[in-house]
Protein backbone atom coordinates (compact mmCIF):
# COMPACT_ATOMS: atom_id res chain seq x y z
CA UNK A 1 0.00 0.00 0.00
CA UNK A 2 1.68 3.22 -0.86
CA UNK A 3 1.68 6.08 1.55
CA UNK A 4 2.41 9.12 -0.40
CA UNK A 5 -1.00 10.35 -0.47
CA UNK A 6 -0.53 11.55 -3.95
CA UNK A 7 -2.99 11.25 -7.19
CA UNK A 8 -3.36 7.29 -7.52
CA UNK A 9 -4.33 7.63 -11.37
CA UNK A 10 -0.95 6.08 -12.24
CA UNK A 11 -0.23 3.97 -9.38
CA UNK A 12 -3.02 1.45 -8.52
CA UNK A 13 -2.99 0.26 -4.72
CA UNK A 14 -2.63 -3.61 -4.25
CA UNK A 15 -6.03 -3.43 -2.17
CA UNK A 16 -8.19 -2.15 -5.32
CA UNK A 17 -10.15 -4.45 -6.72
CA UNK A 18 -9.93 -5.37 -10.28
CA UNK A 19 -12.54 -2.79 -12.16
CA UNK A 20 -12.37 0.05 -9.57
CA UNK A 21 -10.09 2.75 -9.78
CA UNK A 22 -8.84 5.95 -7.95
CA UNK A 23 -7.34 9.02 -7.40
CA UNK A 24 -7.68 12.36 -5.07
CA UNK A 25 -10.84 14.04 -4.46
CA UNK A 26 -11.38 17.60 -5.78
CA UNK A 27 -14.26 20.44 -4.92
CA UNK A 28 -15.71 19.49 -8.58
CA UNK A 29 -16.37 16.33 -7.28
CA UNK A 30 -18.56 17.04 -4.02
CA UNK A 31 -21.74 16.23 -6.23
CA UNK A 32 -20.39 12.55 -6.65
CA UNK A 33 -19.49 12.39 -3.12
CA UNK A 34 -22.61 13.48 -2.01
CA UNK A 35 -24.16 10.85 -3.84
CA UNK A 36 -22.32 8.19 -1.68
CA UNK A 37 -22.66 9.32 1.34
CA UNK A 38 -26.29 9.84 0.89
CA UNK A 39 -26.49 6.35 -0.12
CA UNK A 40 -24.97 5.35 2.72
CA UNK A 41 -26.48 6.99 5.23
CA UNK A 42 -30.03 6.29 3.21
CA UNK A 43 -28.91 3.04 4.09
CA UNK A 44 -27.96 3.83 7.44
CA UNK A 45 -30.39 6.02 8.83
CA UNK A 46 -33.02 6.02 6.13
CA UNK A 47 -32.62 9.01 4.75
CA UNK A 48 -29.94 11.38 3.54
CA UNK A 49 -28.97 13.80 6.73
CA UNK A 50 -25.73 15.46 5.19
CA UNK A 51 -25.54 18.32 2.30
CA UNK A 52 -23.38 19.09 -0.20
CA UNK A 53 -22.47 22.53 1.77
CA UNK A 54 -20.96 19.67 4.51
CA UNK A 55 -19.31 18.06 2.11
CA UNK A 56 -17.56 21.12 0.44
CA UNK A 57 -16.54 22.25 3.49
CA UNK A 58 -14.44 19.51 4.44
CA UNK A 59 -12.31 19.70 1.41
CA UNK A 60 -12.03 23.31 1.83
CA UNK A 61 -10.96 22.46 5.60
CA UNK A 62 -7.56 24.79 6.25
CA UNK A 63 -4.73 22.47 6.42
CA UNK A 64 -6.49 19.47 4.47
CA UNK A 65 -4.72 19.38 0.85
CA UNK A 66 -7.07 17.45 -1.31
CA UNK A 67 -4.44 16.51 -3.92
CA UNK A 68 -2.48 14.44 -1.07
CA UNK A 69 -5.13 14.05 1.65
CA UNK A 70 -7.88 12.71 0.24
CA UNK A 71 -8.91 9.29 -1.89
CA UNK A 72 -11.97 8.66 -4.23
CA UNK A 73 -12.37 5.54 -5.79
CA UNK A 74 -14.62 4.93 -8.73
CA UNK A 75 -16.42 1.81 -10.24
CA UNK A 76 -15.99 0.44 -13.57
CA UNK A 77 -18.82 2.62 -15.01
CA UNK A 78 -17.90 5.75 -12.85
CA UNK A 79 -19.61 6.05 -9.94
CA UNK A 80 -18.48 6.87 -6.39
CA UNK A 81 -17.92 3.76 -4.62
CA UNK A 82 -15.40 5.08 -1.69
CA UNK A 83 -14.11 8.05 -0.32
CA UNK A 84 -11.93 8.68 2.44
CA UNK A 85 -9.94 11.85 4.07
CA UNK A 86 -7.24 12.60 6.34
CA UNK A 87 -6.22 15.79 8.37
CA UNK A 88 -3.88 15.52 11.69
CA UNK A 89 -5.47 12.93 13.92
CA UNK A 90 -8.54 13.35 11.96
CA UNK A 91 -10.27 10.54 8.87
CA UNK A 92 -13.04 9.86 7.64
CA UNK A 93 -14.32 6.75 5.05
CA UNK A 94 -17.29 6.26 3.23
CA UNK A 95 -17.92 3.17 1.48
CA UNK A 96 -21.12 3.29 -0.91
CA UNK A 97 -23.50 0.39 0.33
CA UNK A 98 -23.95 -1.18 -3.02
CA UNK A 99 -20.13 -2.04 -3.07
CA UNK A 100 -18.94 -3.11 0.41
CA UNK A 101 -17.77 -6.64 1.37
CA UNK A 102 -15.36 -6.06 -1.37
CA UNK A 103 -12.21 -4.59 0.48
CA UNK A 104 -12.81 -0.62 -0.06
CA UNK A 105 -13.25 0.05 3.41
CA UNK A 106 -10.42 -1.57 4.52
CA UNK A 107 -8.44 -0.39 2.12
CA UNK A 108 -9.65 3.09 2.47
CA UNK A 109 -8.94 3.05 6.17
CA UNK A 110 -5.51 1.48 5.68
CA UNK A 111 -4.64 4.33 3.58
CA UNK A 112 -6.01 6.87 6.28
CA UNK A 113 -3.32 5.73 8.56
CA UNK A 114 -0.10 5.41 6.19
CA UNK A 115 -1.01 9.07 4.79
CA UNK A 116 -1.26 10.07 8.73
CA UNK A 117 2.15 8.00 9.43
CA UNK A 118 3.60 9.04 6.58
CA UNK A 119 2.94 12.96 7.30
CA UNK A 120 4.19 12.68 10.68
CA UNK A 121 0.74 11.49 12.62
CA UNK A 122 1.21 9.30 15.72
CA UNK A 123 -2.06 8.61 15.97
CA UNK A 124 -5.63 8.23 14.41
CA UNK A 125 -9.37 8.60 14.95
CA UNK A 126 -12.36 7.82 13.48
CA UNK A 127 -15.82 8.79 14.66
CA UNK A 128 -18.95 5.95 13.12
CA UNK A 129 -22.30 6.36 13.91
CA UNK A 130 -23.56 3.37 16.81
CA UNK A 131 -25.88 2.40 14.24
CA UNK A 132 -23.11 1.14 11.95
CA UNK A 133 -21.85 -2.32 13.12
CA UNK A 134 -20.12 -3.17 10.37
CA UNK A 135 -17.64 0.02 10.59
CA UNK A 136 -17.59 -0.38 13.94
CA UNK A 137 -16.25 -4.15 13.92
CA UNK A 138 -13.73 -3.19 10.67
CA UNK A 139 -11.84 -0.18 13.12
CA UNK A 140 -12.14 -2.52 16.17
CA UNK A 141 -10.50 -5.40 13.91
CA UNK A 142 -7.95 -2.68 12.78
CA UNK A 143 -6.79 -2.26 16.35
CA UNK A 144 -8.85 1.09 17.00
CA UNK A 145 -10.03 1.37 20.54
CA UNK A 146 -12.55 3.62 21.66
CA UNK A 147 -12.33 7.32 23.73
CA UNK A 148 -15.34 8.58 24.02
CA UNK A 149 -19.26 8.76 22.96
CA UNK A 150 -20.64 11.42 21.28
CA UNK A 151 -24.43 12.33 21.24
CA UNK A 152 -26.65 14.59 19.40
CA UNK A 153 -29.49 16.10 21.63
CA UNK A 154 -32.47 17.32 21.02
CA UNK A 155 -35.33 19.68 22.66
CA UNK A 156 -38.63 20.02 21.05
CA UNK A 157 -39.99 23.78 20.97
CA UNK A 158 -43.86 23.56 20.98
CA UNK A 159 -44.67 26.18 23.41
CA UNK A 160 -41.95 29.19 24.11
CA UNK A 161 -39.41 28.63 26.54
CA UNK A 162 -39.24 30.71 29.61
CA UNK A 163 -35.70 32.13 30.21
CA UNK A 164 -34.49 32.19 33.93
CA UNK A 165 -33.09 36.10 35.08
CA UNK A 166 -29.39 35.94 34.38
CA UNK A 167 -27.01 35.40 37.50
CA UNK A 168 -26.49 38.67 39.61
CA UNK A 169 -23.67 40.75 38.16
CA UNK A 170 -23.95 39.11 35.05
CA UNK A 171 -25.82 40.57 31.21
CA UNK A 172 -26.64 39.24 28.60
CA UNK A 173 -27.32 40.67 25.22
CA UNK A 174 -27.63 38.91 21.44
CA UNK A 175 -24.13 38.64 19.77
CA UNK A 176 -23.16 41.66 17.02
CA UNK A 177 -20.15 42.57 15.06
CA UNK A 178 -17.10 43.62 17.34
CA UNK A 179 -18.01 40.07 19.56
CA UNK A 180 -16.14 37.74 17.69
CA UNK A 181 -12.28 37.73 19.35
CA UNK A 182 -13.98 37.88 22.82
CA UNK A 183 -15.55 34.66 21.55
CA UNK A 184 -13.12 33.08 19.86
CA UNK A 185 -10.80 33.42 23.17
CA UNK A 186 -13.26 32.48 24.93
CA UNK A 187 -14.51 29.50 23.33
CA UNK A 188 -11.18 28.49 22.73
CA UNK A 189 -10.13 28.48 26.23
CA UNK A 190 -12.73 26.56 27.20
CA UNK A 191 -11.79 23.81 24.81
CA UNK A 192 -8.58 23.72 25.37
CA UNK A 193 -8.98 21.57 28.28
CA UNK A 194 -9.70 18.44 26.02
CA UNK A 195 -9.02 19.54 22.43
CA UNK A 196 -5.72 18.48 20.85
CA UNK A 197 -4.68 21.56 19.67
CA UNK A 198 -6.00 25.68 19.88
CA UNK A 199 -7.62 26.24 16.56
CA UNK A 200 -6.57 29.29 14.63
CA UNK A 201 -8.99 32.17 14.34
CA UNK A 202 -9.53 31.43 11.14
CA UNK A 203 -10.75 28.09 11.75
CA UNK A 204 -12.86 29.21 14.06
CA UNK A 205 -14.92 31.42 12.62
CA UNK A 206 -14.90 29.14 9.82
CA UNK A 207 -16.55 26.77 11.45
CA UNK A 208 -18.99 29.48 13.64
CA UNK A 209 -19.47 33.18 12.82
CA UNK A 210 -18.84 33.08 9.08
CA UNK A 211 -20.85 30.25 7.86
CA UNK A 212 -23.77 31.20 5.97
CA UNK A 213 -26.33 29.85 8.85
CA UNK A 214 -24.46 31.45 11.97
CA UNK A 215 -27.53 33.18 13.56
CA UNK A 216 -26.16 36.23 16.04
CA UNK A 217 -30.04 36.89 17.23
CA UNK A 218 -29.91 33.12 18.54
CA UNK A 219 -26.39 33.53 19.79
CA UNK A 220 -26.67 35.21 23.23
CA UNK A 221 -23.65 36.34 25.19
CA UNK A 222 -22.82 36.88 28.92
CA UNK A 223 -20.63 39.43 30.22
CA UNK A 224 -19.21 40.69 33.43
CA UNK A 225 -18.87 44.02 33.25
CA UNK A 226 -16.95 44.63 30.14
CA UNK A 227 -15.87 40.87 30.26
CA UNK A 228 -17.21 38.23 28.21
CA UNK A 229 -17.53 35.45 30.09
CA UNK A 230 -20.19 33.14 28.27
CA UNK A 231 -21.42 32.77 25.06
CA UNK A 232 -23.86 30.08 22.75
CA UNK A 233 -23.48 30.23 19.10
CA UNK A 234 -25.74 28.86 17.18
CA UNK A 235 -26.74 28.47 13.29
CA UNK A 236 -30.53 28.40 11.88
CA UNK A 237 -30.51 25.15 9.63
CA UNK A 238 -32.56 23.30 7.65
CA UNK A 239 -33.45 19.68 9.26
CA UNK A 240 -30.28 19.79 11.14
CA UNK A 241 -29.16 16.23 12.19
CA UNK A 242 -25.61 17.45 13.68
CA UNK A 243 -23.83 16.18 9.74
CA UNK A 244 -21.19 14.08 9.73
CA UNK A 245 -19.93 12.60 13.17
CA UNK A 246 -16.56 13.52 14.00
CA UNK A 247 -14.89 16.69 14.15
CA UNK A 248 -16.63 18.10 16.75
CA UNK A 249 -15.17 20.36 19.49
CA UNK A 250 -17.15 18.87 23.15
CA UNK A 251 -18.34 21.19 25.79
CA UNK A 252 -16.88 23.25 28.10
CA UNK A 253 -19.24 24.63 30.64
CA UNK A 254 -18.96 23.65 29.27
CA UNK A 255 -19.02 23.99 24.90
CA UNK A 256 -21.10 22.17 22.20
CA UNK A 257 -19.15 21.49 19.56
CA UNK A 258 -20.94 20.59 16.37
CA UNK A 259 -19.57 20.41 12.72
CA UNK A 260 -22.13 21.17 9.80
CA UNK A 261 -25.32 21.78 7.83
CA UNK A 262 -27.68 18.54 7.91
CA UNK A 263 -30.25 17.36 5.19
CA UNK A 264 -33.69 16.73 6.13
CA UNK A 265 -35.94 18.25 4.33
CA UNK A 266 -39.12 19.87 5.02
CA UNK A 267 -38.38 21.92 8.16
CA UNK A 268 -36.00 24.15 9.70
CA UNK A 269 -34.73 23.79 13.68
CA UNK A 270 -31.52 25.35 15.54
CA UNK A 271 -28.64 24.02 16.10
CA UNK A 272 -26.03 25.31 18.81
CA UNK A 273 -22.97 25.38 17.69
CA UNK A 274 -20.95 26.09 20.37
CA UNK A 275 -21.48 26.52 24.74
CA UNK A 276 -18.60 28.43 26.63
CA UNK A 277 -18.59 29.84 29.86
CA UNK A 278 -15.19 31.05 31.78
CA UNK A 279 -14.07 28.46 33.88
CA UNK A 280 -14.52 30.98 36.97
CA UNK A 281 -17.56 31.74 35.75
CA UNK A 282 -19.04 28.00 36.06
CA UNK A 283 -21.93 26.40 38.35
CA UNK A 284 -23.95 29.87 38.26
CA UNK A 285 -26.27 28.99 35.82
CA UNK A 286 -24.83 31.24 32.87
CA UNK A 287 -24.86 28.70 30.21
CA UNK A 288 -28.79 27.33 31.39
CA UNK A 289 -29.76 31.10 31.07
CA UNK A 290 -28.04 31.28 27.70
CA UNK A 291 -29.05 28.39 26.20
CA UNK A 292 -33.02 29.40 27.14
CA UNK A 293 -32.40 32.66 25.69
CA UNK A 294 -31.53 30.58 21.98
CA UNK A 295 -33.96 28.24 22.65
CA UNK A 296 -36.76 30.96 22.93
CA UNK A 297 -34.78 33.07 19.71
CA UNK A 298 -35.71 29.53 17.53
CA UNK A 299 -38.90 29.24 19.00
CA UNK A 300 -40.30 32.55 17.62
CA UNK A 301 -38.79 32.23 14.53
CA UNK A 302 -40.87 29.22 14.02
CA UNK A 303 -38.64 26.11 14.53
CA UNK A 304 -39.63 22.87 15.76
CA UNK A 305 -36.60 22.23 17.68
CA UNK A 306 -32.84 22.84 18.78
CA UNK A 307 -30.15 20.30 19.01
CA UNK A 308 -26.50 20.11 19.44
CA UNK A 309 -23.58 17.86 20.05
CA UNK A 310 -21.77 16.70 23.23
CA UNK A 311 -19.46 13.81 24.57
CA UNK A 312 -18.57 11.78 27.03
CA UNK A 313 -15.32 13.54 28.11
CA UNK A 314 -16.98 16.98 28.90
CA UNK A 315 -19.16 15.91 32.09
CA UNK A 316 -21.88 18.09 30.08
CA UNK A 317 -24.26 15.47 29.58
CA UNK A 318 -26.26 16.20 32.51
CA UNK A 319 -26.99 19.85 32.16
CA UNK A 320 -28.71 19.23 28.68
CA UNK A 321 -30.74 16.57 30.72
CA UNK A 322 -31.73 18.85 33.33
CA UNK A 323 -32.39 20.81 30.18
CA UNK A 324 -35.22 18.44 28.70
CA UNK A 325 -32.85 17.17 26.10
CA UNK A 326 -33.17 14.08 24.78
CA UNK A 327 -30.68 11.29 22.72
CA UNK A 328 -31.78 11.60 18.99
CA UNK A 329 -28.84 9.14 18.36
CA UNK A 330 -25.01 8.48 19.32
CA UNK A 331 -21.43 8.11 17.60
CA UNK A 332 -18.20 6.58 18.98
CA UNK A 333 -14.70 8.11 18.40
CA UNK A 334 -12.35 5.40 18.15
CA UNK A 335 -8.91 6.03 17.92
CA UNK A 336 -5.61 4.10 17.23
CA UNK A 337 -1.45 4.73 18.12
CA UNK A 338 0.37 4.36 14.91
CA UNK A 339 3.09 2.37 14.45
CA UNK A 340 6.08 3.92 11.99
CA UNK A 341 6.25 1.40 9.07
Amino acid sequence: MTSTGTHMTALRPPWLPDGYRCRAAALADVAAIHQLVAAYERELYGRPRTGPGRLAAELSLPGLCPESDTLLVHDGAGGPAGFCWVKGRRARVHVHPGHQGRGLGSGLLGWTEDRARSAGGDRLAQTVSDTDHAATALLRAGGYARLVTEWLLEIALPHEPYVPEAPAGISVRPFRHGDEQAAYRLTEDAFDEWQPRRKTYAEWARRTVERPTFLPAASPVAFAGDEMVGAVLSLDVQGHDGGHEGDRDGDAEGGAGGYGEGYMEGYMEGYVERVAVRRDHRGRGIARTLLWQAFRTFHRRGRSACTLWTHSGTGAFALYEHLGMTVRRSSTVYCKALVAG
